[in-house]
This record gives C-alpha cells, structure tokens and sequence, in this order.
C-alpha cells in the first residue's frame, strides 16, 4: 500500500453508528426516546442469534441498542462486567479490506475479517479491537446509503428519524466527541494506537489540577474531522478522584460520556429539563464572574445561568455545553450538550469546571450512601 493510499483510507474515518449493549433494551429505548428524542427505526436479532436489537435514531445519528439474550453472547459478558455502555464504535470507510489491514498492521486485534453483505445497506464490514473492551466496527457502504441501517436489521414500517425540532424545541443534531477514562499510564499507548492504527491526529494536551487531585487529557481526532476522543487519565503523582472512581466502578478503561450537538443549546435543554433529564449545577460565582471574561456571542447570561449552561471561547468563536446527572447504576455513564458557535477547542476552562461539578456530586453520593 502506498503512502497515498494510506492517506485515502485514513482521511475519511467517519462516524456511521455507535452501539451500546444494555442489560434491558426496552428499558432503554424508552430511555433514549422519552428523555433524549430519539426514534427507534429498525430492529435486529434473533433467538437464534442470542440477542436482540434496536436502532434509534435523531439528525444525523443512529444509536443502536444491543440486548444479549444468550449469556455466551459478547452484550452479556460486557453488561456483567462494565453494566449498560457504549461497546461499538462504528467507523465508516470508503474501503474496509485496507482500513482493516492497516489498523491490524499497526496495533489493532483482528476481531472480524472483512465480509460482504447481499440486501443490505452495507456493502462490507470488519471488526477491530479499540480501547478497553470497546471495538469498531469498520463499515462500507454501498453508493448513497451513507445514511442507511448497520447490517442485518429490519425497518420499521413507517419509521422515520425526526428531521426538525420536536414540539418542545429539542434537536440533538450529531456526536460532537467522545470522552474516554483509561488506566493510568493508558493515554500514550492510546494515543499511539489511535495515530498508527486509525490515522487520527493530536489536536490537544493539558493536564488539569483540582485541589490535590489532577488529571492529564488528550484529545485525538480522524482526519475528516468527524470522529473525536476527548481521553481522560488520571495522574498518578495526585491524590485518587473521580477518573479513579469510574476506572473501578466501570471495570477499566470506557466511554465515560457523549456529547450530542445542538443548534441551540438553551432550546434543547429546556426541552430536556421538561422531559426529566438532570443536569449537574454550576455555582452562582461562576456567572458573577462569566460576564468579566466573556462577552456574549449567542443567549443571555439570565438563560444561560437558569439552566446552568457553561460558556467558553477560543480564537474561532464561542462554545456552550452542560453535562447530564448520571443516570447509570454504576453513576459511570452520562450525557453532553453541547452548542458550537464556532469555536474549534472543547471548552478547556470547563473541563475543570466540570470535574468540579462532578467531584461535588461524587462527594455528595457518597455521603448519602453512608
């Protein structure tokens, strides 16, 4: 393979689904459908097959819901292990057969040999091991069926994704990143495995300090800019804290939350806060002190502090996000909102707000639990 062609395959990495596997996927569904918006479209699995799945989706996403009915099935053993968690992060390519050998080549498991579907909206798919216990699934589509279903699932008749705002104003538009907790010492080797196996690029560093606890982050992304790892480790120079926490409560390495896109994020959390949806609290002093550092490009400082949206700026605009309670037993899993109003960096003033927030939440469970 030439440099060239690697440069072709590597480029264009882009997000086609993610799949969680859950330990009761009516449950979730109606989790993903009332709380987030989400529409379920199509089904999979069969007895036979030892699971059994649903694919949801909402602007440009699809999240599909995996069950293991079987125990030998791969959902079970990651439920009983890490609960319900994102498992599959399925890379679109325009090639499968040389993404697959070039990940394998460079650091990547062969989980999956490459195959070719007949009657599907995929053309050919493989399977290699990320980070942890997630793996991607590469996928290959047949011409304009960029948008169409993951392999082997069924449409529901009639079932349509929402292409505008529901009646509340919530619109959730696409995956803006993912963040991932791994093991101390992890985020090089990450890192690395990511670069060569993936083609992705560094795009951030820094490591953060919160009392007597720190944390160290990277942040890749694949070249066509669609896929982003916002990587989380723990500094092992600091007292243990919350990375710590969910690295034991999780199981190791995982996705430890999503951050969904929206239009407009004071819209969409209103809609969210009206479906149940909570989100962690910011402190009045952050507000008193929003308005010295930053003047507003989009919604009013009043909006913003009511819903406890954090604000940030870089060189290319502003950014909004607010981050979801953790809904999840193990209080591992959780939900990002986030609005770009040009800004290109992930909100490096908040990340420390938000482990704050977090660590405030943390102490709090802890103390009731007692």
């Amino acid at each position: 393979m030439t440099s060239s062609e690697a440069n072709t395959i590597v480029d264009n990495f882009e997000l086609d689904y993610v799949e969680l596997y859950v330990r009761d996927m009516d449950e979730q569904v109606a989790v993903w459908r009332d709380s987030f918006g989400f529409v379920d479209v199509a089904l999979g699995g069969s007895p036979e097959q030892g699971f059994r799945a649903t694919v949801m989706s909402q602007g440009a996403m699809k999240l599909v819901l995996t069950e293991g009915t079987s125990p030998r099935h791969p959902a079970s053993d990651y439920v009983r292990a890490h609960g319900d968690g994102v498992a599959n992060i399925a890379l679109r390519t325009q090639d499968v057969r040389t993404a697959f050998r070039q990940a394998v080549e460079n650091g990547a498991r062969a989980l999956a040999e490459p195959v070719a579907h007949a009657g599907d909206d995929v053309e050919v798919s493989a399977t290699v091991s990320g980070f942890g216990d997630v793996v991607h699934t590469l996928v290959q589509r047949h011409a304009g069926k960029e948008a169409g279903l993951p392999a082997g699932f069924r449409r529901i008749p009639g079932a349509q994704a929402p292409t505008a705002p529901a009646a509340d104003g919530l619109e959730l538009l696409e995956i803006d990143h993912f963040a991932v907790c791994v093991n101390a010492g992890g985020l090089d080797a990450m890192v690395e495995l990511y670069r060569k196996a993936f083609g992705f690029d560094e795009i951030f560093a820094e490591r953060i300090v919160v009392g007597t606890q720190a944390l160290l982050s990277k942040v890749v992304q694949s070249r066509s800019g669609e896929v982003t790892f916002t990587i989380l480790q723990p500094d092992p120079t600091a007292d243990p804290g919350q990375i710590d926490e969910f690295l034991a409560r999780h199981g190791g390495s995982g996705v430890q939350h999503v951050a969904f896109a929206a239009d407009d994020a004071v819209r969409s959390v209103g809609a969210l806060n009206g479906r149940g949806v909570e989100f962690l609290t910011t402190p009045d002093a952050y507000y008193s002190l929003l308005k010295e550092r930053i003047r507003l490009s989009k919604h009013s400082l009043e909006s913003l502090h009511e819903l406890s949206i954090l604000v940030d700026e870089d060189h290319a605009g502003q950014l909004f996000q607010i981050f979801a309670r953790s809904m999840h037993p193990r209080s591992t899993f959780f939900v990002e909102v986030i609005e770009r109003c040009g800004a290109e960096t992930f909100g490096s003033s908040n990340i420390k707000a938000l482990y704050e927030a977090v660590e405030m939440e943390r102490l709090a469970n802890r103390s009731t639990s007692r």
